[in-house]
Protein backbone atom coordinates (compact mmCIF):
# COMPACT_ATOMS: atom_id res chain seq x y z
CA UNK A 1 0.00 0.00 0.00
CA UNK A 2 0.96 3.31 -0.40
CA UNK A 3 2.61 5.23 2.23
CA UNK A 4 0.77 8.16 1.75
CA UNK A 5 -2.13 6.51 1.43
CA UNK A 6 -2.16 4.56 4.43
CA UNK A 7 -1.35 7.82 6.77
CA UNK A 8 -4.35 9.03 4.84
CA UNK A 9 -6.51 6.14 6.17
CA UNK A 10 -5.01 6.20 9.61
CA UNK A 11 -5.99 10.07 10.44
CA UNK A 12 -9.49 9.51 8.47
CA UNK A 13 -10.52 6.35 10.48
CA UNK A 14 -9.62 7.87 14.04
CA UNK A 15 -10.71 11.24 13.59
CA UNK A 16 -13.67 10.14 11.55
CA UNK A 17 -15.17 8.37 14.17
CA UNK A 18 -14.15 10.43 16.79
CA UNK A 19 -16.27 12.66 15.24
CA UNK A 20 -18.78 10.72 14.73
CA UNK A 21 -18.92 9.40 18.35
CA UNK A 22 -18.69 13.41 19.06
CA UNK A 23 -22.16 13.68 16.98
CA UNK A 24 -23.96 11.92 19.04
CA UNK A 25 -23.69 14.63 21.97
CA UNK A 26 -24.07 17.07 19.81
CA UNK A 27 -27.50 16.09 18.24
CA UNK A 28 -28.94 14.77 21.84
CA UNK A 29 -27.24 18.68 22.70
CA UNK A 30 -29.49 19.90 19.94
CA UNK A 31 -26.15 21.37 18.93
CA UNK A 32 -25.81 19.89 15.15
CA UNK A 33 -25.16 23.23 13.20
CA UNK A 34 -22.19 24.26 15.84
CA UNK A 35 -19.43 21.79 14.48
CA UNK A 36 -20.06 23.53 11.60
CA UNK A 37 -19.77 26.93 12.75
CA UNK A 38 -16.24 26.21 14.39
CA UNK A 39 -14.95 24.88 11.28
CA UNK A 40 -15.58 28.18 10.09
CA UNK A 41 -14.19 29.89 13.11
CA UNK A 42 -11.04 28.02 12.27
CA UNK A 43 -10.81 29.78 8.92
CA UNK A 44 -8.33 32.88 10.00
CA UNK A 45 -5.56 30.79 11.33
CA UNK A 46 -6.02 28.23 8.51
CA UNK A 47 -5.98 31.01 6.00
CA UNK A 48 -2.45 32.12 7.81
CA UNK A 49 -1.34 28.69 7.50
CA UNK A 50 -1.82 28.53 4.11
CA UNK A 51 0.04 32.14 3.76
CA UNK A 52 3.04 30.92 5.81
CA UNK A 53 3.20 27.69 4.61
CA UNK A 54 2.94 26.03 8.30
CA UNK A 55 0.48 22.97 9.57
CA UNK A 56 -2.82 24.12 8.83
CA UNK A 57 -4.17 21.74 12.43
CA UNK A 58 -2.02 24.24 14.48
CA UNK A 59 -3.32 27.26 12.58
CA UNK A 60 -6.71 26.49 13.32
CA UNK A 61 -6.10 25.61 17.20
CA UNK A 62 -5.72 29.14 18.36
CA UNK A 63 -8.66 30.49 16.63
CA UNK A 64 -10.61 27.47 17.58
CA UNK A 65 -9.16 27.77 21.48
CA UNK A 66 -10.03 31.63 21.27
CA UNK A 67 -13.95 31.07 19.66
CA UNK A 68 -14.01 28.34 22.35
CA UNK A 69 -13.57 30.56 25.32
CA UNK A 70 -15.53 33.42 24.04
CA UNK A 71 -18.47 31.37 23.38
CA UNK A 72 -18.47 29.80 26.51
CA UNK A 73 -17.48 33.82 28.20
CA UNK A 74 -20.41 34.94 26.44
CA UNK A 75 -22.97 32.35 27.37
CA UNK A 76 -22.22 32.69 30.86
CA UNK A 77 -22.78 36.42 30.88
CA UNK A 78 -25.17 36.76 28.52
CA UNK A 79 -27.45 33.71 29.23
CA UNK A 80 -27.95 33.67 25.20
CA UNK A 81 -28.31 30.27 23.60
CA UNK A 82 -24.51 28.52 22.65
CA UNK A 83 -25.88 28.35 18.97
CA UNK A 84 -26.74 32.07 18.44
CA UNK A 85 -23.45 33.08 20.20
CA UNK A 86 -21.45 30.42 18.18
CA UNK A 87 -23.36 32.29 14.95
CA UNK A 88 -21.92 35.55 15.91
CA UNK A 89 -18.66 34.33 16.67
CA UNK A 90 -18.47 32.25 13.45
CA UNK A 91 -19.92 34.97 10.83
CA UNK A 92 -16.51 37.43 12.75
CA UNK A 93 -13.79 34.71 11.93
CA UNK A 94 -15.40 34.14 8.02
CA UNK A 95 -15.21 37.62 7.70
CA UNK A 96 -11.73 38.43 8.80
CA UNK A 97 -10.43 35.17 6.85
CA UNK A 98 -11.70 36.70 3.37
CA UNK A 99 -9.93 39.64 4.33
CA UNK A 100 -6.60 38.25 3.77
CA UNK A 101 -7.20 34.79 2.20
CA UNK A 102 -5.22 34.13 -1.19
CA UNK A 103 -7.90 33.39 -3.65
CA UNK A 104 -5.63 30.37 -4.80
CA UNK A 105 -5.59 28.87 -0.99
CA UNK A 106 -9.57 29.11 -0.96
CA UNK A 107 -10.09 25.67 -2.08
CA UNK A 108 -7.62 23.58 0.16
CA UNK A 109 -9.07 25.94 2.87
CA UNK A 110 -12.86 24.98 2.44
CA UNK A 111 -12.66 21.42 1.34
CA UNK A 112 -9.15 19.94 2.51
CA UNK A 113 -6.11 18.37 1.35
CA UNK A 114 -5.18 14.55 2.62
CA UNK A 115 -2.83 14.45 0.25
CA UNK A 116 -0.68 16.65 2.62
CA UNK A 117 -0.75 14.06 5.51
CA UNK A 118 2.33 13.22 6.87
CA UNK A 119 4.04 11.00 9.63
CA UNK A 120 3.75 13.73 12.21
CA UNK A 121 0.28 14.58 11.60
CA UNK A 122 -0.52 10.52 11.71
CA UNK A 123 0.84 10.34 14.97
CA UNK A 124 -0.70 13.48 16.35
CA UNK A 125 -3.96 13.15 15.22
CA UNK A 126 -4.38 9.63 16.71
CA UNK A 127 -3.03 10.50 19.97
CA UNK A 128 -5.59 13.28 20.37
CA UNK A 129 -8.80 11.66 18.84
CA UNK A 130 -7.91 9.03 21.34
CA UNK A 131 -7.55 11.64 24.03
CA UNK A 132 -10.88 12.89 23.08
CA UNK A 133 -12.84 9.96 22.60
CA UNK A 134 -11.54 8.84 26.18
CA UNK A 135 -12.65 11.99 27.41
CA UNK A 136 -15.99 11.91 25.74
CA UNK A 137 -16.56 8.50 26.72
CA UNK A 138 -15.93 9.81 30.42
CA UNK A 139 -18.16 12.66 30.41
CA UNK A 140 -21.22 11.29 27.99
CA UNK A 141 -23.66 10.56 30.97
CA UNK A 142 -22.74 13.96 32.31
CA UNK A 143 -23.59 15.81 29.01
CA UNK A 144 -26.67 13.70 28.39
CA UNK A 145 -27.88 14.78 31.95
CA UNK A 146 -27.19 18.49 31.05
CA UNK A 147 -28.86 18.53 27.98
CA UNK A 148 -32.00 16.28 29.74
CA UNK A 149 -32.00 19.19 32.61
CA UNK A 150 -29.04 21.72 33.74
CA UNK A 151 -31.22 22.26 36.98
CA UNK A 152 -30.60 18.55 37.90
CA UNK A 153 -28.01 17.87 36.91
CA UNK A 154 -26.79 21.34 39.22
CA UNK A 155 -29.02 18.66 42.13
CA UNK A 156 -27.25 15.64 41.30
CA UNK A 157 -24.20 18.24 41.68
CA UNK A 158 -22.63 17.76 38.20
CA UNK A 159 -20.13 21.12 37.38
CA UNK A 160 -22.26 22.19 34.51
CA UNK A 161 -19.88 24.89 33.54
CA UNK A 162 -17.07 23.30 33.36
CA UNK A 163 -18.86 20.10 31.41
CA UNK A 164 -19.88 22.29 28.72
CA UNK A 165 -16.26 23.94 28.81
CA UNK A 166 -14.30 20.85 28.25
CA UNK A 167 -17.39 19.15 25.65
CA UNK A 168 -16.76 22.58 23.61
CA UNK A 169 -12.68 21.29 23.92
CA UNK A 170 -12.68 18.75 22.43
CA UNK A 171 -14.99 19.84 19.60
CA UNK A 172 -12.44 22.45 18.89
CA UNK A 173 -10.10 19.62 19.25
CA UNK A 174 -11.77 17.35 16.30
CA UNK A 175 -12.56 20.41 14.10
CA UNK A 176 -8.52 21.38 14.32
CA UNK A 177 -7.41 17.96 13.04
CA UNK A 178 -10.24 17.24 10.92
CA UNK A 179 -9.59 20.47 8.56
CA UNK A 180 -7.03 18.07 6.59
CA UNK A 181 -9.54 15.60 6.32
CA UNK A 182 -12.83 17.25 5.17
CA UNK A 183 -11.59 21.14 4.99
CA UNK A 184 -13.32 23.72 7.28
CA UNK A 185 -16.77 23.94 5.23
CA UNK A 186 -17.40 20.45 5.25
CA UNK A 187 -16.69 19.20 8.74
CA UNK A 188 -19.18 20.02 10.99
CA UNK A 189 -21.40 17.27 7.87
CA UNK A 190 -18.36 14.71 9.65
CA UNK A 191 -19.82 15.58 13.08
CA UNK A 192 -23.47 15.12 12.33
CA UNK A 193 -24.16 12.81 9.16
CA UNK A 194 -22.44 9.41 10.66
CA UNK A 195 -24.68 10.21 14.18
CA UNK A 196 -27.80 11.45 12.37
CA UNK A 197 -27.49 7.72 10.48
CA UNK A 198 -27.05 6.03 13.82
CA UNK A 199 -29.78 7.58 15.17
CA UNK A 200 -31.95 6.44 12.80
CA UNK A 201 -31.05 2.05 13.62
CA UNK A 202 -29.96 2.54 17.01
CA UNK A 203 -32.11 1.03 19.51
CA UNK A 204 -29.93 2.31 22.78
CA UNK A 205 -27.76 5.39 23.56
CA UNK A 206 -24.72 2.16 23.57
CA UNK A 207 -25.80 1.69 19.84
CA UNK A 208 -26.16 5.45 19.07
CA UNK A 209 -23.23 6.38 19.82
CA UNK A 210 -20.49 3.73 18.91
CA UNK A 211 -22.80 3.13 15.71
CA UNK A 212 -21.89 6.83 14.62
CA UNK A 213 -18.07 6.48 15.78
CA UNK A 214 -18.15 3.23 13.15
CA UNK A 215 -20.10 4.98 10.44
CA UNK A 216 -17.74 8.22 10.83
CA UNK A 217 -14.90 5.70 10.32
CA UNK A 218 -15.94 3.97 7.57
CA UNK A 219 -17.02 6.93 5.28
CA UNK A 220 -13.55 8.34 5.94
CA UNK A 221 -12.07 5.15 4.81
CA UNK A 222 -14.26 4.70 1.85
CA UNK A 223 -14.29 8.34 0.83
CA UNK A 224 -10.54 8.06 1.39
CA UNK A 225 -9.89 5.19 -0.86
CA UNK A 226 -12.43 7.16 -3.90
CA UNK A 227 -10.28 9.64 -4.09
CA UNK A 228 -7.14 7.93 -4.40
CA UNK A 229 -8.87 5.68 -7.27
CA UNK A 230 -11.06 8.26 -8.86
CA UNK A 231 -8.76 11.61 -8.31
CA UNK A 232 -11.26 13.79 -6.48
CA UNK A 233 -11.07 15.60 -3.59
CA UNK A 234 -11.13 13.56 -0.61
CA UNK A 235 -13.46 16.14 1.70
CA UNK A 236 -16.14 15.84 -0.45
CA UNK A 237 -16.20 12.24 -1.50
CA UNK A 238 -15.97 11.03 2.63
CA UNK A 239 -19.71 13.31 3.35
CA UNK A 240 -21.15 12.12 0.47
CA UNK A 241 -20.40 8.66 1.24
CA UNK A 242 -21.52 9.35 5.28
CA UNK A 243 -24.99 10.80 3.41
CA UNK A 244 -25.54 8.12 1.38
CA UNK A 245 -25.57 5.56 4.43
CA UNK A 246 -27.58 8.12 6.06
CA UNK A 247 -30.24 7.76 3.29
CA UNK A 248 -29.44 3.83 3.24
CA UNK A 249 -30.64 4.38 7.35
CA UNK A 250 -33.94 5.76 6.70
CA UNK A 251 -35.07 2.34 4.80
CA UNK A 252 -34.10 0.68 8.32
CA UNK A 253 -35.26 3.25 10.26
CA UNK A 254 -36.50 1.72 13.87
CA UNK A 255 -40.37 2.43 14.33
Amino acid sequence: MDLQLFYSLIVGIFVGGTAGFLGSLMITKRMALVGDALGHVALPGVALALIYGFNVSWGALPCLALGIVLIWFLEMKTKLPMEALTGIVFTASVAIAFLFLPESEVSTALVGDISQINLSDTFISVILSLMVFLILRNIFSQMILINLSEELAYVEHVEVKKYNLIYLICIALIVAFGIKVTGSLLMGALVITPAAAARNIARNLFQYSYGSLIIGALSCAIGILLFKSLGLPAGPLIILIASFIFLISLVFRKK
